[in-house]
């Protein structure tokens, strides 16, 4: 099952494609390399997820920010690319996560976003090379922040 197909089997909405919020543009493709800027949790409603994990949210409500994060991604790339057949693979990605000094599961977070890769991609092609680092804040205070490499064709 393809990409496109296997996004519609699981049911899943992606919002609208975020629009910059700075001087940069969301995704630059160089060869068969589609680089994305960092995203946030976008909601299909255009809402954010934001707050502190560990403070203000727990654990399973970082993974769906980080989940809804990979989302905002797949719309930003469906947009650039006309559609998610032409992804090969994700190569990378970074997430941030808004969070607690005490709070030490940033990796569990970002498997949100990890998770909804695999499972629209395949395990071989979804999951990646990746890092999970926290942070004192993000931009508007939102709960997770991710960026990526993804081989297309």
């Amino acid at each position: 099952m393809n990409p496109e197909e296997q996004l519609e089997k699981l049911g899943l909405e992606l919002p609208p494609a975020p629009k910059p919020m700075g001087l940069y543009k969301p995704v630059v493709v160089v060869g068969n390399i589609a680089y994305l800027s960092g995203h946030g949790p976008l909601k299909p409603d255009g809402a954010l997820i934001c707050g502190r994990v560990g403070e203000q949210l727990g654990l399973e409500e970082g993974q769906a920010a980080a989940r809804q994060t990979g989302l905002a991604m797949l719309a930003t790339l469906r947009g650039a690319l006309g559609s998610l057949d032409r992804v090969v693979r994700v190569v990378k990605l970074l997430g941030l996560v808004n969070s607690t000094d005490d709070f030490a599961q940033q990796p569990q977070v970002i498997n949100g976003c990890s998770q909804l890769f695999a499972d629209v991609f395949g395990p071989d092609n979804g999951i990646g090379a990746r890092s999970a680092i926290g942070t004192n804040t993000l931009p508007g205070g939102i709960a997770v922040e991710i960026e990526g490499i993804f081989e297309i064709r």
